[in-house]
């Protein structure tokens, strides 16, 4: 056998040394486009999923045990928390206007409750969603909401529009507060146009005066809180109330201002007839039409349409 020098030796186990290194960094060269791509991948998966969670917790809100698309009352069998902190931050009027015709609470004309507050609008005006959401239902019921809108809002409350003349968003379609989604009607069981606007928790009907102040335009705090031991029968009238006060609101007791459907802050309402005109209105009802115009942010010449409503 033949002996190899000891510098031999070495010069082969130099280069084999520097061929690995060569072959471990080509190798590496080689593998980082692969990798660049496969974290590519892992991102575009991680994102699909993270949309996905985004998309049902939006659905269900965690503590919504369902999505159903075209019942409005649909939570019988729901846990209702003991509280639950609601976040007010963000809100949107649903309409510009002010005025409220019939209030939340007992109608003793009907015998029943109204779960919701009516505000004046006219057939076409712009009504908005209250809150960023999803839209759960775009549906028509003759007997009751006519044209309506459901939607389902992060902050665990879900909001009802009524009586529209016409729907402008589809259910399933993620909506931002402000975001138009239908025009004030007089469609269903109504008898001159409004809207109809109810905020519900788990189905349960919240007077939406108690987070939201229509006159001011504002929301009545940044958060409001829900307490089940508040409500009766499904309602949520008066926070923080006797259950004795409660009974007596539900079952139409004595008349207050927040009992009472037609009632107002600011006094009584006149509904404008063909050919009312501001002078013939003051002398109907004992007010001056200075008085008329202060009220109503009008002017002595302005054009009165019939079925407006006046505040006195």
């Amino acid at each position: 056998m033949k002996a190899f020098s000891p510098k031999y030796i070495l010069s082969i186990f130099l280069f084999l040394g520097f061929s690995t290194a060569v072959f471990g960094q080509d190798l590496i060269a080689r593998q980082a486009p692969i990798d660049r791509r496969m974290k590519s991948v892992d991102s575009l998966a991680i994102n699909r999923v993270i949309k996905k969670v985004l998309k049902k917790k939006l659905e269900l809100n965690e503590i919504y045990p369902s999505w159903n698309t075209s019942k409005v009352h649909c939570y019988n069998d729901a846990e209702i928390p003991e509280t639950f902190n609601i976040d007010l931050r963000g809100f949107k009027m649903p309409t510009p206007s002010r005025l409220i015709t019939s209030r939340f609470g007992y109608r003793q004309s009907f015998r029943r409750m109204h779960k919701g507050l009516d505000i004046k609008v006219y057939t076409g005006d712009t009504i908005v969603s209250a809150f960023d959401g999803k839209v759960r239902i775009v549906d028509y019921e003759a007997a009751g909401y006519g044209y309506y809108v459901v939607i389902r809002h992060p902050n665990g409350l879900e909001t009802i529009y009524g009586h529209l003349s016409k729907q402008l968003v589809k259910a399933g379609e993620e909506v931002k507060a402000g975001d138009v989604i239908g025009l004030g009607g007089n469609t269903g069981r109504s008898f001159g146009s409004h809207l109809h606007f109810e905020t519900r928790f788990l189905g349960i009907a919240i007077n939406p005066e108690l987070m939201f102040d229509f006159v001011n335009q504002d929301v009545t705090g940044d958060f409001f809180v829900f307490r089940n031991s508040d409500c009766n029968r499904g309602v949520l009238a008066h926070a923080s109330t006797s259950t004795s006060k409660r009974d007596e609101f539900l079952q139409g007791g004595h008349a207050t201002a927040h009992q009472n459907e037609d009632a107002t802050p600011a006094g009584k309402f006149y509904q404008v007839k063909r050919g009312d005109n501001l002078s013939n209105i003051a002398g109907k009802i004992g007010v001056s039409v200075d008085n008329l115009c202060r009220l109503n942010g009008i002017r002595k010449n302005s054009k009165l349409k019939p079925g407006q409503i006046l505040r006195y």
